[in-house]
């Protein structure tokens, strides 16, 4: 855990004038929705601020107020780059290295302005000048709502920012399953209900909106894709470039689909492999004490969590990385068992 006194941090936002929101390449719902939190808030407080993403984001994540104000730069590199040159503070969220920005970490990295880290993931780099850091928070809507309790802005969450912030915590922890859920975790959701927000609006926007295309090609993974490794309490999936095109894939529809072998009794390891770009995409998931965030840094160019990690293949060949990863299984035989 690192965090900064907040009254560093309630100096530099009132000195602040132009403020930039950045979130990781491929956002997610804690990405978007702690990114659009923020926004929302630090607008009522009468800030100029801009959220910039390296890229899109699912579609079941447009509703999130402040949605049509977010500059994505792989559209708009002119505007993200004199957004963030005319900066005085750029908060960086739900990542903590320049490597998850693509070409917009070269932006962060020229920039004089002061940056600050809200975030939960593993071994932060050292370039912000304030942090609000714990890899023991469930998400970082979970600290983006502590954090605006902290510069005094409690009562300014409306229901507009608490369904930004329930959203990030609900698809962040699993619908609120996995360990990273703590008696905080569930205060902090009795706060944001208060509002008067209502789940069951917030969970069909997310999770009830799937294409026909979708369902099928879920469906495909578990009854044609998926590989069951009994004795290693492993499994994984993999989707060719030419397999997402044939279900009309658009982003965002695989989320969520390298959790579903943990249904099967027993399995405690999931990997996920994903073509497309002329790059390898992989998912990571354990459960125990298997740190994938170590797996995925150590020989997959990535990181997380330790139960919930991401990475990128060394070949860009999908089936000589699946063959990579199937020949490490072996050596990880009694990390992934033990439990």
């Amino acid at each position: 855990m690192q965090k900064d006194s907040f009254s560093k941090f309630k100096a530099l936002v009132k000195k602040s004038n132009n403020i930039v929101i950045v979130t990781h390449f491929n956002p997610d719902g804690d990405a978007m929705g702690s990114s659009l939190a923020l926004y929302n808030y630090l607008v009522k407080t009468d800030k100029k601020v801009t959220v910039i993403t390296p890229n899109d984001y699912p579609e079941f994540l447009h509703w999130l107020a402040g949605n049509k104000k977010v500059v994505e730069y792989s559209k708009q590199p002119k505007k993200a780059a004199t957004l963030v040159a005319n900066s005085d503070l750029i908060f960086t969220l739900d990542f903590n290295n320049y490597s998850r920005l693509e070409g917009l970490g070269q932006l962060l990295q020229s920039s004089t302005a002061k940056k600050v880290i809200i975030d939960h993931h593993q071994q932060p780099d050292n370039y912000a000048d304030l942090y609000y850091h714990d890899v023991k928070a469930c998400s970082t809507c979970e600290l983006v709502y502590e954090f605006i309790v902290g510069l005094g802005g409690k009562k300014l969450i409306d229901k507009h920012i608490a369904a930004c912030l329930y959203t990030g915590i609900m698809t962040d922890t699993g619908s609120f399953r996995f360990d990273s859920v703590t008696p905080k975790t569930h205060l902090i959701l009795a706060d944001l209900l208060s509002t008067g927000l209502k789940p069951s609006d917030i969970h069909t926007s997310i999770y009830d909106t799937y294409s026909e295309s979708r369902v099928k090609l879920l469906g495909y993974c578990l009854t044609e894709k998926m590989v069951v490794i009994p004795e290693l309490q492993t499994a994984y999936i993999s989707l060719s470039e030419k397999e997402l095109k044939r279900f009309n894939h658009q982003k965002g529809d695989t989320e969520g689909i390298v959790n579903y072998p943990f249904s099967i009794k027993g399995i405690t390891f999931c990997a996920f492999f994903s073509e497309g770009d002329g790059k390898i995409k992989i998912s990571f998931r354990s459960k125990g004490k298997f740190d994938v965030n170590q797996f995925a840094r150590k020989h997959f160019n990535g990181g997380g969590h330790i139960n919930a990690a991401g990475g990128r293949s060394n070949v860009n060949d999908l089936q000589k990385t699946i063959n990579e990863f199937l020949n490490l299984l072996p050596t990880y035989k009694k990390d992934i068992l033990k439990k």
